[in-house]
C-alpha cells in the first residue's frame, strides 16, 4: 500500500526522535516513565484542542509538542497552530509549565523550533531535534550570578533562565586593556546578541587584534550569559595552535585567572570531544569529518579550506550524528568567515544552528 505524504512525514520524524534519545510511544501503550524523554503519538488534549501529533514527556512531565506536516508544506506561521496544543494538555497531568513551553513545527525535511521561556520567543530553522537531557537541563537552569555592579536579575514569571534572557542581562564591558576598535565591536556584538539576532559579522582591519577581540567575548558570554560551549573555526591546523596559544595567556579583567585556568579550552586533533570543554578549537574540515564519523590526519588541516568547497559536484550531505547533536555548540566563531560560509561547510554551520559570529 502506498503511504500517505503524511505518513512518510512522520515516519522521518519518528527516526529523528529516535535519533536524538526519544522513546516514541503510540498514546494505548504510553508509559511516561520508560525512558528520560518519551514521544506520545496522537495525544488527546482538552475539547477544542484537537490532538498534539506528538506530546513530548521529560522526566516524567509535559514539556513540549510537535506539530507534523507533510513534505512540501510551509513551516512559518503554523506556529499558530502549534499554540492551541500547548496550551490544551488535560489537567492533573503533569507538566513543567503551562502552556508548555517547548514548541516545534517539523515535515520530516525542515524543522523548526520555539522555546517559550525566551524573554520575546521567536521561531528558528533547527536540523533536527533536541536530546531531552538539554531540556532538563533548560527547565532547571537558575538565574545567573551577579557579577561585579550587575544586579542579580530574577527570571519573570518564576521561569527559568535562559540563553537569551542572559545575553540581555551583561554587565558593563571592563576596558581595560581594549583598543577602542576592540570596544566598539564587543559592545556592538553582545547588543546584536541582545537583540536575538543570531547571526553577526565583525569587520576589523589588520593588525587590529582580532583574536584577542574573540576571546574577550567569548569569555563574557561564557561566565555571564552562560554559554555551555564555543567553537571558534579556523582556516587551519596552525592556526588553531596559534589561537589554543592566545586562549592560554589572555588574563581575566574580573578575576585575574588565566582563561585555561577558569575553563578548559581543547584543541580538536580527533574525533573526541571533551564534554567538559568549554571551547573547542577546530578546523572546519576537522569538524565535518566528525559530523561524517570519518577521521581526518593532522597533516590534512594544514591547507587552506579555499577552494575546497568546489571539490564535489554534488555536496555530500550531513546526517545527524548522535555522538554530537546539534545542541553541543551555543555560538559558533569563525575566524576568516567569508570562506566559510558557502556550499560545503555552510552545511556544517547550519547543523549546530546557534549562534555564528
Amino acid at each position: 500500500m502506498t503511504k500517505t505524504p503524511e505518513q512518510e512525514a512522520r515516519e522521518t520524524i519518528d527516526k529523528m526522535l529516535d535519533q536524538s534519545g526519544w522513546d516514541v510511544q503510540d498514546v494505548d501503550n504510553a508509559n511516561i516513565h520508560a525512558k528520560r524523554g518519551v514521544a506520545i503519538r496522537e495525544f488527546p488534549l482538552n475539547t477544542g484542542h484537537g490532538f498534539a501529533d506528538y506530546l513530548l514527556y521529560v522526566d516524567g512531565r509535559a514539556a513540549g509538542v510537535i506539530e507534523a506536516k507533510k513534505v512540501g508544506n510551509t513551516l512559518t506561521g503554523v506556529e499558530i497552530e502549534s499554540d492551541k496544543y500547548k496550551t490544551g494538555l488535560p489537567e492533573g497531568l503533569p507538566a513543567w509549565y503551562r502552556p508548555l513551553p517547548f514548541c516545534y513545527q517539523s515535515t520530516g525535511v525542515e524543522t523548526r523550533f520555539t522555546n517559550d521561556l525566551d524573554p520575546v520567543p521567536r521561531s528558528r530553522d533547527i536540523f533536527s531535534f533536541h536530546r531531552p537531557e538539554t531540556m532538563t537541563d533548560w527547565i532547571n537552569e537558575d538565574p545567573p550570578p551577579a557579577a561585579g555592579n550587575l544586579q542579580q536579575k530574577i527570571s519573570p514569571f518564576s521561569k527559568p533562565s535562559t540563553l537569551n534572557l542572559r545575553l540581555k542581562q551583561m554587565p558593563d564591558l571592563i576596558k581595560d586593556g581594549l583598543w577602542p576598535a576592540q570596544i566598539i565591536a564587543v559592545n556592538n556584538l553582545e547588543k546584536s546578541l541582545a537583540e536575538n539576532r543570531p547571526r553577526a559579522l565583525i569587520q576589523m582591519a589588520t593588525g587590529s587584534g582580532k583574536t584577542f577581540t574573540a576571546i574577550s567575548f567569548i569569555y563574557r558570554l561564557i561566565k555571564f550569559a552562560k554559554a555551555r560551549r564555543v567553537l571558534f573555526l579556523v582556516d587551519r591546523g596552525n592556526l588553531g595552535k596559534q589561537t589554543l596559544k592566545e586562549f592560554q595567556q589572555y588574563v581575566s579583567p574580573y578575576n585575574n585567572y588565566k582563561f585555561s585556568e577558569e575553563y578548559i579550552v581543547q584543541r580538536l586533533t580527533s574525533k573526541n570531544l571533551d564534554k567538559t570543554a568549554r571551547v573547542c578549537i577546530c578546523t572546519i574540515q576537522r569538524l565535518y569529518s566528525m559530523l561524517k564519523g570519518e577521521e581526518l590526519q593532522e597533516i590534512d588541516e594544514e591547507g587552506s579550506i579555499q577552494g575546497l568547497e568546489n571539490v564535489y559536484d554534488d555536496v555530500p550531505p550531513i546526517e545527524y550524528n548522535p555522538a554530537i547533536p546539534i545542541e553541543t555548540f551555543d555560538f559558533i566563531i569563525t575566524d576568516e568567515c567569508h570562506r566559510s560560509i558557502y556550499n560545503l561547510w555552510r552545511q556544517v554551520l547550519d547543523y549546530f544552528g546557534g549562534r555564528h559570529c
